[in-house]
């Protein structure tokens, strides 16, 4: 009984989680915002949907595989939002026009597709 009822808990917090992730692909005002609000709620709920999973099953076989999809989610979210984001931002996908910080503007090369170096900062010594 308490196993059902903290199984349901952690799968209802889940997909309460992946709703988040849905507005925030809808209400987000540009590509980088909607990344950032999907790959981190929608990494969150997938882990709290099966942690739901392997209480509910008490299994160590399904825990096992609970935990590897856990891992292979925590570490290529990220990642692949990061691609995306950035291929977005080279191919001219504009930003939101309250950004207050564009730090790659004007360090892209569009004819050898390459990124220039941020200046050394003065501050540090050259480092």
């Amino acid at each position: 009984m308490i196993n059902s009822l903290l199984a349901s808990v952690f799968v209802l917090s889940g997909c309460f989680f992946m709703l988040l992730a849905g507005l925030g692909a809808l209400r987000m005002p540009d590509l980088l915002m909607r990344m950032h609000a999907t790959t981190k709620a929608g990494a969150l709920g997938i882990g709290l949907i099966m942690v739901g999973v392997a209480i509910h099953f008490l299994d160590s076989g399904v825990t096992t595989r609970v935990m590897a999809i856990v891992l292979f989610i925590i570490l290529t979210a990220p990642v692949a939002a990061h691609a995306i984001g950035r291929a977005g931002y080279f191919v001219g996908v504009p930003l939101w026009e309250h950004m207050v910080k564009d730090e790659l503007k004007g360090r892209y090369d569009e004819q050898t597709h390459t990124l220039a170096s941020p200046p050394k900062d003065e501050t540090q010594g050259g480092r």
